[in-house]
């Protein structure tokens, strides 16, 4: 049976005891409720939600790091075969997080955390098995490689239950967090996978680890989803309303502008460990106490913990004014690597890469602080309030959409550069493309959001 809550329902500790723990009544714009026992209920749920879309992240993007280790395991793969290992997981993660976005709505976030967490399970336990053999056919790598794909839905059902749990002054802060405990994923298995199958008796190569390490943890995260985690009655985004915000274009306007943000994040973080190997093959891992480690993981890890904050800057000062920023950081970072390639620092380069790793993040972080903003000051034109059910279930629905189509950003960015790669030999003609999307991503934000329009009761987002 549901758990009733106002502002003067008697305090609730732990309501993920039972087996269907559902929530009736959440209200976090009610201020009382809130101070007594919302925030807590929300943070609770916040943590957990964090910690299996780590996990989720970690499976996602499992293949940037293992790609590179595979020659040492005794494949032997072509560029255009790397980048479709690195790049597949994308495509098919950014597929997912459509159905994905609807499941919350249909089984409960705490519910649907637990599913999602145990489908991991599938393409971890499989890498472990595929790449101890050599012989093993590409398109079995491929298969195993497409499954990790449901690591990378995680993020929109995610995403959608936790903007229900908190109030729209705290939406950017507690997203971001959100997105940021998933993001972090990418930069701990590219950090710990070299080390956890080069650690042991001297010679040893023990690459199966790079999937079988992490069940695990997923088994925790589906334990503590099922312990821990709340279903909240209130949070409905149905096929009408996600048909209502397909219809809205400032949706379409969101979900380019986070092509360019996320979009790059994960593009960039999938390939980065291949371009370290690819231009400094000397610098591509470092022995460290018999063990290998490789400093790709910095540039995932600089941008996730840049996302939080990116957020919690678009609350003070505005979602598109720190989005319109981070466009501009990132087309410094690119231009600054272009002309600094010819140099062959290493330390240079990655230099460059961290300084566009934390626009990225910035720009995550800011580009989502704007959805429910919008969707809020759409309201606010339409229907003339901005905090109506149906406002906030379209702006729910349109949170996972948007984040959905943004993850494709993932697939072109390595695609893009394996064009470059083969039709120039190199990656500078890739980044001289991407300069010119961020400026033009840059001057759509300025002109849509920064300006005030009738359409969004004159609000800059």
């Amino acid at each position: 049976m549901a758990t009733p809550l106002s502002s003067t329902a008697p305090s609730i500790t732990a309501s993920g005891t039972a087996p269907s723990a559902w929530i009736d009544g959440w209200n976090p714009e009610d201020a009382a409720f809130w101070a007594s026992q919302g925030r807590a209920i929300a943070r609770r749920n916040l943590g957990w939600s964090i910690f299996a879309e780590f996990l989720g992240f970690i499976i996602w993007q499992l293949w940037s790091i293992v790609v590179v280790m595979l020659p040492n395991a005794g494949f032997t793969l072509t560029t255009t075969e790397s980048f479709w290992l690195i790049s597949l997981p994308s495509l098919v993660g950014a597929t997912l997080r459509f159905p994905y976005t609807f499941a919350v709505a249909t089984f409960g976030g705490r519910n649907w955390t637990i599913v999602s967490a145990a489908l991991l399970l599938i393409p971890a336990t499989a890498l472990g098995f595929a790449v101890q053999n050599p012989e093993t056919p590409f398109g079995v790598l491929l298969l195993i490689a497409a499954l990790g794909g449901v690591g990378g839905g995680n993020f929109a059902s995610s995403m959608a239950n936790i903007t229900y749990f908190f109030p729209q002054r705290e939406k950017g802060w507690a997203l971001g967090l959100n997105a940021a405990g998933g993001n972090i994923g990418t930069a701990i298995a590219q950090l710990l996978v070299p080390i956890a199958v080069t650690l042991g008796a001297a010679g040893t190569f023990n690459i199966q680890l790079a999937g079988w390490m992490w069940i695990p943890l997923i088994l925790v995260a589906m334990w503590g989803a099922y312990r821990f985690m709340d279903n909240l009655s209130s949070a409905k985004a149905d096929f009408a309303g996600a048909a209502s915000a397909l219809r809205e274009p400032h949706l379409w306007i969101m979900a380019v502008l986070y092509i360019g943000t996320f979009g790059s994040f994960i593009g960039f973080a999938g390939v980065f460990p291949k371009l370290i190997a690819d231009q400094f093959p000397e610098f591509s891992t470092f022995q460290v106490a018999g063990a290998s480690l490789s400093l790709a993981f910095m540039g995932a890890l600089v941008g996730s913990l840049a996302r939080p904050y990116g957020g919690k800057l678009a609350d003070r000062f505005g979602g598109a004014r720190m989005t319109v920023a981070a466009f501009g950081v990132m087309i410094l970072g690119a231009l600054s690597l272009i002309l600094t390639l010819p140099l062959g620092s290493f330390w240079v380069f990655l230099g460059c890469f961290l300084l566009l790793f934390v626009a990225t993040g910035m720009g995550n972080g800011a580009t989502y602080r704007m959805i429910p903003s919008i969707f809020a000051a759409r309201g606010a034109a339409t229907a003339g309030d901005p905090h109506a059910v149906s406002t906030q279930r379209q702006g729910a629905a349109a949170l996972g959409l948007i984040s959905a189509i943004g993850a494709y950003g993932g697939f072109v960015i390595p695609q893009v550069l394996n064009a470059s790669h083969a039709a120039t030999g190199g990656y500078v003609a890739a980044f001289w493309g991407f300069v010119a999307a961020y400026a033009v991503l840059m001057t759509i934000t300025a002109v849509v959001y920064i300006v005030p329009r009738a359409s969004l009761a004159g609000h800059r987002i």
